[in-house]
Parts: structure tokens; sequence; C-alpha cells
């Protein structure tokens, strides 16, 4: 009979430990690290940070804090997830998929709560990585998956619009319907000037990878539009676009300034940080009322991660270290909040762009947290001329390929239905509400398909002796008082009841039942009541009962049972050898003699 189970007995659990920590770098050490791979890491890093610093200021400002702190955690987070990490090509910093998370929280808690919810995240995400549960991103579903990053490309698409369009709107609601009924409202503010700047950076975004491909788009096409902006001022006083520096001030040492402050991020604690007007009681219930947000934060930002961990091993022909990585992850969101940086996670697109461009190790990574310090320091001024209309329209395009439309319509084209419903759901929850409850109901919902799969998978049959190979010569005269009952499958509570059932119809003149169990893996407590069940009824009607095969896992669970205790009733054998010799023995010493008195 063929096998359907692999024959591994590994087990996924939770053990304690502290992973390899800068598991990548110490990898790329003891391959060997020349002055030509330094050269490489160099010039990666270098284009990662143009591409980098833009983004950085975009999505900060996306999640309803100023430029400076997006930049002050590629900073940061950039540097120090590369070098504790454990996969050689990740580059980490701010990304699109937080926007949708972060942005209520600065709403609600200001920025000092949203620091205070990325330290937090920290902590979940270092916990996360000494469990050793990076493995478990294998276990969400691809539909899940699926369904909430386009949900939150959606969401962020949605609040771009706001400046693309030149909206003027004092206040965002948090919940998606709202925005979209403040935005429908506000439409009479339409300005034509900031449409104007949105839709020709979003046209050269695109066009300029056909022009060249050695110069990163949105360093290119935004200096350009930046430049373009500046002239068009000079030459036409009437022509005023809303800018970084018109939009966002700084308080440094008491002197006031215009964009971001030229200077190096400074150390104060999270709950004490103020952007914008907005301060934070540092209190027990505000800290618990922060512990969902934490969680989100911390979830996506490991699913994230790793996933980009995923795609860089695909990319570079290398193997992470998803604790490692998940721990560095932890100590960066730990650190970046004392500095002012926001939750930062590993960023696909970079990532991926790092590689492109020759990254040979995690120094890559490192080098363009300090570019992007260097820009801070010496060039902070002119980033105040950035058009707020060209970064919105950088995220659009951002949204719009982190929807990745092609692959939604995909699966709704070829999955099966239960598959598609997930991924509606898991779409639809993600817009409406937020991505916590998105992925949540999506694994609750694909777990319960899982186990109904499962269960369908697990059989049990009684088996005639004339058709089984290894009983046939042996019993063939004798069938009547011999009863062969294959169960293959995991026994577990979803599949345990239809398991035993056919056990119910006992032929009368039967004294031994053998148990076929080489192909069952697993075994929960479930499966093992159902099955006490079965085997109780079969001894009141005192039979013979013999367990073959039974494998590690399940031979675990019956050992801690009082049911399967030898008892001189029931036997389990390691072979179907052992259990036919035993049950000749039995039968010629029993005799002509049949169960006729029994129950």
């Amino acid at each position: 009979m063929p096998k359907r189970y692999l024959e591994s007995e590994e087990r996924v659990g939770i053990t304690f430990g502290l992973p390899r920590v800068g598991a990548a770098l110490r990898e790329k050490f003891r391959e060997g690290y020349s002055l030509t791979d330094l050269k490489s890491d160099f010039m990666s890093g270098i284009i990662v940070g143009m591409v980098a610093i833009p983004l950085a200021m975009a999505l900060a400002i996306a999640s309803g804090v100023s430029p400076q702190y997006g930049l002050y955690t590629v900073i940061l987070g950039g540097a120090i997830v590369a070098l504790l990490g454990g996969s050689r090509f990740q580059v980490s910093g701010p990304t699109a998929a937080f926007v949708v998370i972060l942005f209520p929280i600065a709403q609600k808690f200001g920025f000092s709560g949203l620091l205070m919810a990325g330290f937090m995240a920290g902590m979940i995400l270092f916990a996360m990585g000494l469990a050793r549960l990076g493995q478990l991103i294998q276990f969400i579903p691809h539909p899940v998956t699926t369904g909430f990053t386009a949900g939150i490309a959606l969401v962020l698409a949605t609040i771009q619009l706001k400046d693309f369009f030149g909206l003027q709107i004092e206040h965002m609601p948090e919940n998606y319907l709202g925005r979209v009924y403040t935005l429908f409202e506000a439409r009479v503010t339409w300005s034509f000037l900031e449409t104007a700047v949105a839709a020709t950076t979003l046209g050269s975004l695109i066009l300029w990878p056909k022009l060249s491909k050695k110069i990163p788009a949105p360093l290119a096409v935004l200096t350009l539009i930046t430049v373009g902006c500046i002239l068009l001022k000079k030459i036409f006083q009437k022509f005023d676009v809303s800018t970084i520096g018109s939009r966002f001030s700084y308080d440094l040492n008491g002197v006031q300034g215009q964009g971001i402050p030229q200077a190096l991020p400074g150390f104060n604690w999270p709950w004490n940080f103020s952007d914008q007007g907005r301060d934070f009681t540092l209190t027990l219930d505000n800290v618990k009322a922060l512990v969902p947000s934490a969680f989100a934060i911390a979830m996506l930002g490991a699913i994230e991660s790793l996933l980009s961990a995923v795609v860089a091993d695909g990319m570079g022909k290398t193997k992470h270290d998803p604790n490692a990585e998940l721990c560095a992850l932890g100590v960066g969101n730990m650190i970046c909040p004392f500095f002012g940086g926001i939750a930062a996670t590993g960023a696909i697109a970079r990532t991926a762009a790092n590689i492109r461009f020759g990254a040979k190790s995690p120094f890559s990574a490192v080098i363009h947290a300090i570019f992007t310090l260097g820009v801070v320091f010496f060039f902070a001024p002119y980033v105040s001329y950035l058009p707020m209309a060209a970064l919105a329209a950088l995220l659009m395009l951002v949204a719009y390929n982190m929807s990745e439309l092609k692959h939604f319509k995909h699966i709704l084209q070829v999955a099966p239905k239960m598959d598609v419903i997930i991924l509606v759901l898991c779409f639809s929850l993600t817009v409406i509400f937020d991505m916590v409850i998105g992925v949540s109901m999506g694994i609750v919902l694909a777990a319960l398909l899982f186990m109904k799969r499962m269960s369908e998978t697990t059989f049990a049959q009684v088996i005639e002796i004339s058709k089984h190979p290894d009983y046939r010569s042996k019993f063939e005269s004798i069938s009547s008082k011999i009863l062969i009952y294959e169960i293959a499958g995991p026994l577990f509570f979803g599949a345990a009841e239809r398991a035993v059932q056919a056990l119910h119809d006992i032929q009368n003149g039967t004294q031994i039942v053998i148990f076929e169990m080489d192909e069952v893996p697993a075994m929960d407590i479930t499966g093992l009541v159902a099955f006490e069940s079965a085997i109780a009824r079969l001894k009141s009607m005192q039979l013979k009962i013999y367990l073959v095969g039974v494998r590690t896992q399940p031979m675990a669970v019956l050992k801690k049972s009082e049911t399967f205790r030898s008892d001189g009733q029931i036997k389990i054998f390691r072979t179907r050898e052992e259990a036919t010799s035993e049950a000749q023995q039995y039968l010629e010493k029993a005799g002509p003699k049949v169960g006729s008195d029994r129950p």
C-alpha cells in the first residue's frame, strides 16, 4: 500500500533560546570578505539610500508624523537590523504596509504614543525570535497574505488622494469609509496645480525606468520635479504648491525652522517626544490601550520582514535565519523610538534593489543608513522644497506595485472557491476595519478550511483478509474470527469520530481486532478520546485488540493512556509479523469457541 504521508516525525514547537544574532554577517565573514566586496556594498548602499530617502519621508508623512522621523528610522533601523539580523541582503526601514496601522495611532495617541507602540512591538518581536517562531510564517495561507496586502495598498492609495489632488482637509477619520466620505466632501477644494504636479510625477516615475536603469527613478524624478517647481515659482508668482517646508516645521534647541532639521537624531524618552503639538501621557491605561496596536505592528513587521527575507534568498541564493531576523527586528524597533524612529521592517523593494545593484553583505544596508545620515546632516535645507503632491504620487505608485493586481486577479480566476472567499474576506476586512481583523479572520477561516480538508484525507476501513497479502496466507481459513481495521491519516479532532465509526458493526464470532496504524502520523487528545471509546467497547466484548505499526507521536500519546496499558487484552506490535504470530498462537489455544455470548 503506498504511503500517503511523510515518515518524518518532526514537530513544530515553541522552544526558547537566543538565536544566532548577527548570523548573516558572521556567515559572510567565514566565507571571506574582500575589498572588492566592500566596493560592491558601498555602491549598492548608496543607490539603495537614494531610493530610501524620498520613500522614508513620504511614508513618515503618510503615517501622520514629520518627514525627518522616517529618515531617522532608516538611519537607526537600517543599520541595527542589518548588523544583528539573519538575512544577508535585507534592507529595513519604514514601509508602505505600516502606514495604515501607524496613521490611526498617530491620530489618536500622538507621536509619543506612536513611538511607544513601536517600542512595545519591538519587545514582542524580540520575544518571538527567542521563542523561535520564525518558521511559523509558512503557516499563513497565501490568500491571507495576498488579501491583506492588497487591502493595505488600497487604503494607502486612498490616504494619498488628499495631497494628490491638493484637497483641504483638517482631520482625516480613522476608518476607511469615513475617509472616503471626507475626501468626497472636500472635492470642492481641489487644486489644479497640485494635481498637475502629482500627475506629472506619477507619469515620470512610470516612464523613467524605460529611459535609464542606472539612476533610481524616485531620486531622479523627485529632483527634477522639485527643481521644476522652484523655477516655475520664480517665473510665475501665482505658482504655489504645498511643500515639505510649507507643511512641516521644527524646534531645534529653541531655533525654529521649516522642513527637516539639519542635525543628528537626538536621544529622548519615547513618551516625551512631541510632534506638531500632540502630546502623550505615560499611564498604565494608555499603555494598555496601545497593546492591540503594538501587536498589529509586530505581526505585520514579522510577516513582511520574513517574506522579504524569503524573496532575498531566492534572488541571492542564500538562506536566512528567521529567528535571528526577528530578534534583530525587535532590537531595532526597541532602539529607534529613543531617537524618534517609527516602526521598521524588511522592505521588499529596497531589498531587491540592494541585490540587483551588487550587494555582498549586510554592510550594504549599513552604508545605506550612513548615506541617509549624511544627507540629513548636509542637505536637509534642500529637502524642504520637495512638493507634497510629488511624494503622494510616489506612494500611489508604491501602493499599485504593492497590490499585485494581476496576481490578485489570477487567484480569483484559478483558486478553489473557499480560497477565493478567504482572499475576498481578508481584503474586505482589512480595508473596512484594519489589518489585524482581516488577518485574524482570514487565518481562522483558512484553518477551518484546512481542518475540513484534512478530515477528508483521514479514513478508516475494514479490510477483508482475502484481500490483504500479509494476512491472507495465514488466516484465510479462519477469517471470520479476525477483523482487520485500517486507519490512515492524522487522528485529530476534525476526523477522529469518523475514523472509528465503522467499528460499531462487529460481526458475531470475531475474536481479534487488528488495527493497522502505520499511516497515522499524529494523534491529538480528541483523537485519543474517540479511540479510547472504541477500544473500551471492544474490550467490553472480550475481544483481543492488536495495534500494529504505531508511529512515534501516536505512541507517545497512547503510552499516557490507562486504556492502552498492557493488561493481556490489548497489545501493541511494531510489525505485522509479530502480530500474526501472536494471533496464531492465541487462536490455536482458543480453539473453536466464538464470542456468541458477547453483548
